[in-house]
């Protein structure tokens, strides 16, 4: 099982939303996707950021789940969010599909991704003993 590490003497982890760290037990499975973005199975991506962090996790959680892991597997995110004004649709979807599970995580507000219509990429590292 994955240890969350959260030790006194730091600031609390922000809005109680991650883990500052997580320990992966010995001979563990360890994924790493790529970057996942909130494009639909036929490459269209929708114009609302609402949408594309809903699909990016359906994205997310099959490629998860196609590993044979689940939530509880995951480690590490990092998110990349164009423009702060579309953070809170990547949180409200973050928590949605995550629910307590609180990983380690990054977020940055970036001015944009490789194509002008995406609006939000991560990438995330899983682990399974």
């Amino acid at each position: 099982m994955n240890t969350r590490i959260n030790p006194d003497g730091i600031m609390p982890p922000f809005n109680n939303a991650y883990s500052h760290g997580m320990v992966i037990p010995a001979n563990a499975r360890v994924l790493h996707t790529a970057g996942q973005i909130g494009a639909r199975p036929d490459g269209t991506v929708s114009a609302r950021i609402e949408e594309q962090a809903e699909q990016l996790w359906v994205n997310l959680l099959a490629i998860v789940r196609g590993a044979g892991m689940d939530v509880a597997d995951i480690v590490k995110l990092t998110a990349y969010v164009v423009g702060d004004e579309n953070y809170p649709a990547y949180a409200a979807a973050r928590v949605k599909y995550l629910g307590e599970h609180k990983p380690a995580s990054t977020a940055i507000c970036v001015p944009r991704l490789l194509k002008p219509e995406w609006l939000i990429e991560v990438e995330l590292i899983a682990a399974r003993a």
